[in-house]
């Protein structure tokens, strides 16, 4: 063992007299602790909100969209297994995006209606494998009334069921001798999901191609565009490229960070901000390890002349001191990684913080560690320990061994 770190280690742990310096270390310790584990635990409950609300937004509308420069894409299976054929596409399906009228018996609201191919659909969107009731494979029965499937929130308000009938009025109307009329269908409930985030459970309905075609209007080739599922959430923009870059100019894409970037770079800022200020509780356990090693200087002034009367170097008293806050820095990270992590188990095992219902697009507290975040919080909290060492441990090495002995 080093002379530096025997030394350090003695002054910390086998201190007999001034009491009061050694709680005061261990104050410090603590105050460190504190601010690392309340970071962790932030910092996880922040990247759990992130992570779950991506997936259920990129659920509902896949990782990236193609959109033709027309306005309309052409509804082609050649066209589809060239982007399937892309490195990095894990599912392509068409769709239909339009906006209608829906009433029951329990009364009416609007909502957004996506027609999507029942077979190629699940391996794109991820909101089908949230199906409470029902399943996709009856949307294709067939049946003199088409089905639909319903969010949670809207069956819940409008009265719904399984196998309960719907009407559906379209803007896009008919001229007829009597003036314009709208497009009005019924249709069948066999299906009920829930996506957990309540814009999209109370007016998101899926049907089929053919019967969105029918109660819109529009010829039979024609869709809104192709959603498209990747590998990789993170690299969508990369694979877009090369989509487009595949299948021609004419099209173009929108990808799922581009159509929320606002919300993400709002959840992103409230990270960091949360981060700041959490640090600051890490800074007041830093200034408890400079009232403490000052202490410590003062105390052990006649030590410290006796240590550079034998030959200790003024480098190796100021190795001393640094390393006792390095010490007590080590410690209450330490302490800290341990109270936030198991803090951070017990949130994701038995998730005894509940949230109201219907408020937030989950009702417990979810909790997502990331390795990146835990390097970056113990090299933060282990530089700032260190900084608060600097001035008592220079303090320390510039005594004079004959003015601190001159009156022993």
């Amino acid at each position: 063992m080093r002379f530096e770190l025997f030394i350090a280690l003695r002054y910390l742990f086998t201190r007999r007299e001034q009491k009061f310096i050694s709680v005061t270390s261990w104050v410090s310790v603590f105050g460190v602790a504190l601010g690392v584990a309340a970071l962790i635990v932030v910092m996880g409950v922040m990247n759990g909100f992130t992570t779950d609300l991506r997936d259920k937004i990129i659920g509902v509308t896949s990782h990236l969209i193609l959109f033709n420069n027309t306005g309309h894409v052409r509804d082609d299976p050649a066209l589809l297994e060239t982007i399937r054929a892309v490195p990095g596409v894990t599912g392509a399906t068409p769709f239909i995006y339009s906006e209608l009228m829906v009433s029951s018996a329990g009364g009416g609201k609007g909502i957004v209606l996506r027609g999507i191919d029942p077979d190629s659909a699940p391996s794109a969107l991820g909101v089908l494998a949230r199906l409470t009731e029902g399943s996709v494979a009856a949307l294709k029965e067939e049946h003199r009334v088409p089905g639909v499937l319903v969010g949670k929130e809207m069956a819940r308000r409008l009265g719904l069921l399984i196998g309960s009938r719907v009407n559906m009025m379209a803007p896009q109307g008919r001229q007829s001798s009597a003036g314009f009329t709208p497009r009005i269908q019924a249709f069948r409930v066999v299906g009920i999901f829930s996506v957990g985030m309540f814009e999209y459970d109370s007016s998101l309905a899926f049907t089929t191609l053919d019967s969105a075609r029918e109660i819109l209007g529009w010829p039979e080739t024609i869709v809104t565009g192709i959603e498209v599922a990747v590998d990789d959430v993170y690299k969508v923009q990369t694979v877009a490229d090369r989509i487009v870059g595949v299948i021609g100019p004419e099209y173009y894409a929108q990808t799922w960070m581009t159509m929320n970037a606002n919300l993400f770079a709002a959840l992103q800022l409230e990270k960091h901000a949360m981060g700041v200020i959490l640090f600051l509780v890490v800074l007041v356990g830093a200034f408890s390890i400079i009232t403490s090693l000052v202490m410590m200087v003062m105390e052990k002034t006649r030590d410290i002349a006796i240590l550079m009367s034998l030959g200790a170097t003024r480098a190796m008293v100021r190795r001393i001191f640094t390393l006792q806050g390095l010490l007590i820095g080590f410690f209450g990270t330490t302490l800290g990684f341990a109270l936030g992590l198991a803090t951070c188990w017990l949130l994701g095992t038995y998730q005894f913080i509940k949230l109201p219902h219907g408020v937030y697009s989950l009702d417990y507290l979810p909790v997502l560690i990331h390795w990146q975040d835990l390097a970056v919080i113990g090299a933060a909290s282990m530089i700032i320990c260190h900084a608060a060492t600097l001035y008592p441990s220079r303090k320390a090495a510039s005594l004079e061994p004959v003015d601190a002995l001159r009156h022993e």
